[in-house]
């Protein structure tokens, strides 16, 4: 009777936890997929740059590109265009006009008359109110997929906006080792492409992301631990020079640029089905997730032993750990993406290499692992954190050192604290730790990134973050840097920092270059002033990261 009445208690126990379990991930996954928080109608397209000079320089662009040029009288095309931002904040700056080549010819000419434009400012042989201004309006931005959460980053108040998003075309060679991309495509345009042929690339893991961002920031995939980095796999690239001059930059032509850019024409390889998905659990596996991740990254950067089944797989990609606290249920729970590119066919269980993970036996909410598509992976990235929101990224990298990485989430938990009380509408703040390899970094071809000397596994630690309302954007990206500058502490006491930031998830406030190492900064910036002389993405065009180049060396 005991044996028995213990029975009915457990199946009174899991009969009650299957139904919460149920309702906690539906209410999690509502939270985790939150609604846009404001509609294409409540955008205002009223631009707030009526300066002569932008009329005449509007007008000479679409005099010149009559079919590229959109104004904002053009109201459902201009919506269209300035909806196309990831984050809110990026669709409340508006421009003058915006551009949209048809095709690099078209490019060429808008840059060489926003090039006239620059000299005339610079040379003060236009409207001297130039020099007045303490603060002038930017000339020009330039946007390709539109993914980056700083307002700014790729638009421009009351500017130019160059909007790349007509050049997406994905051309496979012929014998499928290479694929011609478009600098406005998304890589849901790549792997849609590529999915129908059995091929893939070294390319982003959230569909929704640019081709020319990721690659230029240095670009970290599912594929970093057989092939590298993104930018390390480009062979060439086709750019238009500050000059308005088309030319290629690859091994052979322009060799210095196209090393610099690393970061067009990029190798692609057969890829079929892949294994990938979310681990759900909740917050108390804290201790066990975070020595799990310590483990798997640990394994990763050990030398590969065919004779055991605990040395990394090179198809393994991951483990990326996140940690959330949604206001909306006050509650936190853990989501861990787990990939494998090779899986076996109809292999219904977890890869060898996952199985025989610390994940495999933690207790979880859910799981979404599975055999697919690499766009549907890479669509499963993105239903998480869909467009429309207010966003902010932080991030900082450390050494794969338990105690640093504990202590990291110590201060995610206490910065809650903070922001239990403030009533942020909508708020989503993720704490996300992702590995960083040698072996992977010092794969495919050279780049200035600064990790050529890394000899031990990093961990980059970020912060991902989205609320509704813009008046709580000050708070949230405050205690947002304070909660980086704090793990920045830590680690630098448990001498378990790096000075490598990846930039493209870098705030406004970070100075991803200085990370680089002072020799590949040098580099830059003599390249820079090679190719563009007069500065004028520098200078002229506003949002990215600068090389940090005064007027007098330009």
């Amino acid at each position: 009777m005991a044996v028995a009445s213990h029975l009915l208690s457990a199946l009174a126990v899991t009969t009650l936890l299957i139904p919460i379990s149920i309702f906690i991930m539906r209410r999690l996954r509502t939270a985790l997929v939150p609604q846009p928080a404001n509609g294409p109608n409540q955008l205002s397209v009223a631009s707030d740059s009526q300066d002569p000079t932008f009329t005449t320089l509007s007008n000479a662009l679409a005099s010149a590109l009559s079919d590229a040029v959109i104004f904002p009288h053009d109201e459902v095309a201009f919506r269209k265009s300035m909806n196309s931002y990831w984050a809110q904040q990026e669709c409340e700056v508006v421009p003058s006009c915006v551009v949209q080549p048809h095709d690099s010819r078209q490019l060429s000419t808008a840059v060489k008359i926003l090039k006239r434009e620059f000299d005339g400012r610079e040379e003060g042989k236009k409207d001297k109110r130039w020099s007045d201004k303490e603060n002038p309006v930017g000339l020009f931005a330039i946007r390709g997929g539109g993914h980056s959460p700083i307002p700014g980053a790729a638009s421009v108040r009351g500017g130019v906006l160059i909007d790349l998003s007509l050049l997406r075309e994905v051309t496979p060679s012929e014998d499928g080792s290479s694929v011609v991309i478009g600098a406005g495509a998304k890589w849901m345009d790549v792997s849609k492409v590529l999915d129908e042929r059995g091929l893939a690339v070294v390319g982003g893991r959230n569909s929704a992301v640019g081709v020319g961002g990721l690659t230029l920031g240095g670009g970290l995939s599912f594929f970093s631990p057989r092939f590298g980095l993104v930018c390390s796999n480009i062979i060439s690239y086709e750019l238009v020079l500050a000059s308005g001059a088309i030319t290629t930059a690859s091994v052979s032509s322009n060799p210095d640029l196209w090393r610099a850019l690393k970061g067009g024409s990029t190798r692609s390889f057969p890829c079929g089905m892949i294994w990938s998905g979310f681990l759900y659990m909740p917050s108390f596996q804290a201790t066990k997730t975070l020595a799990a991740f310590h483990e798997c990254v640990n394994r990763a950067g050990a030398s590969v032993d065919n004779n055991t089944t605990t040395t990394h797989d090179n198809h393994a990609a991951g483990p990326i750990a996140c940690f959330s606290y949604i206001q909306q249920l006050g509650i936190q729970a853990i989501s861990v993406n787990l990939v494998h590119t090779n899986p076996q066919p109809n292999e219904k269980k977890w890869p060898v290499y996952w199985r025989n993970s610390p994940f495999r036996s933690l207790w979880r909410f859910w799981s979404t692992c599975k055999i697919r598509t690499l766009t549907s992976a890479t669509d499963e990235m993105n239903s998480l954190n869909p467009p429309g929101r207010r966003q902010v990224f932080a991030t900082t990298t450390i050494k794969n050192d338990l105690a640093t990485i504990t202590q990291a989430h110590t201060a995610y938990q206490d910065a809650i604290g903070s922001l239990r009380p403030v009533n942020i509408k909508g708020l989503v703040w993720t704490l996300v730790f992702q590995p960083l390899v040698p072996d992977w970094v010092q794969k495919g071809d050279a780049n200035p990134l600064g990790l050529e000397d890394c000899t031990e596994s990093l961990v980059m630690v970020s912060f991902t973050v989205n609320w509704n309302i813009g008046q709580d954007d000050d708070f949230v990206k405050m205690t947002t840097r304070r909660t980086i500058e704090r793990i920045e502490s830590i680690a630098s006491a448990n001498t378990t920092g790096h000075r490598w930031r990846y930039l493209n998830y870098c705030a406004e406030w970070q100075k991803p270059f200085e990370g680089y190492g002072e020799d590949n900064w040098r580099f830059l910036q003599e390249v820079s002033g090679r190719y563009d002389p007069d500065g004028l993405f520098q200078k002229g065009c506003v949002g990215g990261f600068k090389l940090g180049i005064a007027d007098s060396e330009v």
